[in-house]
């Protein structure tokens, strides 16, 4: 069933449909999405074999008097880190290890740890139930010390396992929002209308799990700040460009708005684009949507959208557009450096215009928000700079 978009003539989005149609032959030169690599949807039999595995492991080493370690990929250096345009950031197949020792006093606690929620996951995936991350860190909160803790064990589980994370039975609490034309169904048969809504809908907690998705949309809007993302709302954005859809992850986007803005690119194939303050933080996001992040790089496959565009705020819009110096902010010392490492990114090399964009904040030293452009008009984003740059391609 169709939408009755209540949006700006078809002519508005003849840049947006040729873009599409670009973005559609380049896949089609590249032969078609990626293949899965390294991370796929594992059985559930699977994954108790390889628990089992481990366990047999530990057992072993025990009846040789060896004292038991894990061995995980480590995802915290670049150097077992590849970079493929069409993918973006993922492992090396042979990367560089590290051991999480029983018997040293440095990593024998991790390794309690890990071992309690190995033991969980192999309960979950038995009994066939989900817990969110949440829930495992209050089973005993005073011995897991602190909710980072066991994310950060998650994740290293899930490496391990070479599985991901939704096949350990382990959600996460998702704090993304979602607005526009969109329907679906969730795992539990709830049917989700996101059109002509006041308030966005919460991001599902699985994503995996839900089907019958229905879109028209013309593009997808990737909006950095929930503040931002509001006052579109409020400015009813979503119905004057309709048919659209609009999310946001509120800052660095959790697993779950990553998952849901990948499978609305893999089923539709609808232009995305993000909008995020120039400065190096929201441009750190903006990547992290494209091309990954380095911590979970190892699942690279099922979470990156090398297809997203940057719509704004463009550093060079700033002199464009005569945005006073008054509502510019100085770079910090750590912004400087945010800027620094990010134009030493692989990725980089291959995005020349974002690589100009970067430099220009770096030359003049200074960052924005988006609520800069409040200086021209209250509704400024919504009534002419967002309108203007999807009618006329200003995206790079």
């Amino acid at each position: 069933m169709a939408f009755a978009p209540m949006g700006p003539e078809a002519s508005f989005f003849e840049v947006l449909d040729r873009h599409r149609a670009s973005l559609l032959a380049e896949l089609r030169r590249a032969g078609g999405e990626p293949p899965g690599g390294g991370t796929r949807l594992a059985s559930s039999s699977e994954v108790l074999a390889s628990i089992e595995n481990i366990i047999q492991d530990i057992i072993t080493s025990l009846a040789r008097n060896e004292a038991p370690a894990f061995t995980i990929d480590d995802r915290s250096s670049w150097e077992n880190i590849k970079f493929e345009d069409s993918v973006g950031l993922q492992m090396v197949s042979h990367c560089t290890t590290r051991k999480i020792k029983s018997d040293s006093p440095k990593s024998v606690q991790k390794f309690a740890l890990i071992l309690k929620i190995l033991s969980m996951i192999y309960k979950l995936v038995q009994s066939n139930t989900y817990a969110t991350k949440r829930d495992i860190y209050y089973t005993d909160s005073q011995l897991f010390g602190n909710q980072t803790i066991v994310d950060n064990i998650i994740s290293d589980i899930s490496c391990m396992l070479k599985v991901p994370r939704r096949s350990l039975h382990i959600l996460s609490t998702s704090k993304g929002l979602i607005a526009g034309n969109l329907r679906y169904i969730e795992e539990d048969g709830t049917k989700v209308n996101c059109t002509g809504r006041a308030t966005a809908v919460a991001v599902p907690s699985n994503i995996q799990g839900i089907r019958n998705l229905i879109t028209d949309a013309k593009f997808v809007l990737i909006v950095e700040k929930d503040a931002t993302f509001q006052r579109l709302l409020d400015d009813n954005f979503c119905n004057k460009m309709s048919p659209c859809i609009m999310v946001t992850g509120k800052g660095v986007p959790d697993l779950n708005t990553r998952l849901l803005v990948k499978r609305l690119w893999a089923t539709f194939h609808t232009p995305v684009f993000t909008l995020v303050d120039a400065d190096p933080h929201g441009i750190e996001i903006m990547c992290i949507y494209k091309y990954g992040s380095m911590s979970m790089s190892f699942e690279a496959h099922n979470l990156t959208v090398p297809a997203v565009r940057w719509l704004g705020l463009l550093p060079s819009d700033l002199k464009r557009l005569n945005i006073p110096k008054d509502s510019l902010i100085p770079l910090t010392t750590r912004d400087q450096m945010k800027l620094d490492s990010i134009l030493k990114r692989p990725y980089v090399t291959c995005q020349p215009f974002w690589r100009k964009e970067m430099e220009i904040m770096a030359d003049s030293k200074m960052k924005a928000e988006i609520q800069a452009l409040t200086f021209l008009s209250s509704d400024y984003l919504s009534r002419v700079y967002l309108p203007n740059k999807l009618r006329f391609g200003g995206w790079i």
